[in-house]
């Protein structure tokens, strides 16, 4: 019987030969690693949305990632390019719980409590509609791995900061920053004006909304103390988008790039464990075998990035399947492109 898997990546090579220059495959930290070895580029969100800004040879970009993703790749690139998903109807379950509708609500209340003394700092790990809104507002996107850069050019000009759509994410800036746990305050979506009054959000330095990553909440500090007592020598980095709970009795946390650079700094013999999507955790425990002892705190895996795989990535190469474009109407994608264009010029 024939080896199928190779037979799919042979198949994959001779295509990707074929086109050349003309095809760009990017592909998110968190994919598969049967994914990742067709990639030209590796990378976080801030990473792959450079990548994508900067290409200027493929006409066709296949992004193996999330849908919040391939609209930023859309929204950045020269409008003689194409994005292509092998799976379109991979999202991202936080960028779902901000609605336009909602935020712009909460974007008035803050308008109307604080006189306009604020900015809107928006995660990349949210749609091109709430990019846009951001965009319009003034304010700008972030990633983990620069948020605290984008806090800082908000309160530089005097100005508060309103972060969405991860609660996590805004609590451990605002905290890496100095800011008192009494000058952040959480809206919710969920309670008529976010469960805040005029006063709290008027005296408040930073309001971040109620939303989360499935993936990073799984981490709790149980897991951190069980860590504590098997492996008393052990470093543990975990992403900020995990709760402060945990975060506080960690040794570091980081963005996806900031965990790898992490784990290569590690001295030998070291045992380094990360509250992070388990694909990457694993890669890192093979790259670095022999050298370091890499574990997760927990097994986590995000469904949407494991929807992708070496056989999507095949059929997309093969048919060009104009449903797996990802086009932003340019109506959205200009005000999105002012936030994202925010970020990057930082």
């Amino acid at each position: 019987m024939p080896d199928i898997h190779v037979s799919i990546s042979s198949q994959i090579d001779v295509i990707r030969k074929e086109f050349g220059s003309n095809v760009l495959v990017l592909g998110h930290h968190y994919q598969r690693q049967e994914v990742l070895d067709h990639a030209d580029a590796t990378g976080d969100s801030l990473e792959l949305a450079r990548r994508a800004a900067d290409e200027t040879k493929a006409t066709r970009i296949v992004f193996c990632g999330v849908r919040f993703m391939a609209e930023s790749a859309d929204i950045l690139t020269n409008g003689q390019q194409t994005i292509y998903m092998p799976e379109p109807e991979a999202g991202c379950p936080m960028a779902d719980m901000a609605d336009v509708a909602q935020v712009q609500g909460a974007c008035d209340a803050l308008e109307s409590a604080s006189g306009g003394d604020w900015l809107p700092v928006v995660y990349v790990n949210s749609s091109a509609a709430i990019k846009a809104l951001c965009g319009a507002w003034g304010g700008s996107t972030c990633t983990s791995s620069n948020a605290d850069k984008v806090f800082e050019w908000v309160l530089s000009q005097g100005k508060r900061v309103f972060f969405l759509p991860d609660e996590h994410l805004g609590v451990n800036t605002a905290c890496k920053l100095g800011i008192p746990d009494r000058d952040v305050v959480v809206f919710d979506p969920a309670l008529d004006g976010g469960g805040l009054t005029a006063t709290q959000i008027k005296e408040a330095k930073v309001v971040v909304w109620k939303g989360y990553c499935h993936v990073h909440t799984n981490f709790t500090a149980a897991n951190v103390q069980t860590v504590r007592q098997k492996w008393p020598e052990a470093k543990i980095i975990v992403h900020p988008e995990t709760p402060r709970e945990v975060t506080a009795l960690t040794d570091a946390q980081g963005s996806t790039s900031q965990i790898i650079t992490y784990v290569a700094a590690a001295p030998e013999g070291s045992v380094v464990v990360i509250g992070t999507e388990t694909n990457l955790v694993d890669r890192l425990a093979r790259e670095h075998a022999g050298r370091i002892t890499v574990r997760s705190l927990a097994q986590s895996i995000c469904p949407n990035m494991y929807m992708t795989t070496e056989e999507s990535l095949l059929e997309i190469l093969q048919t060009w399947d104009g449903a797996n474009e990802v086009h932003v109407h340019e109506e959205i994608a200009q005000d999105a492109r002012a936030a994202l264009q925010r970020m990057l010029s930082l």
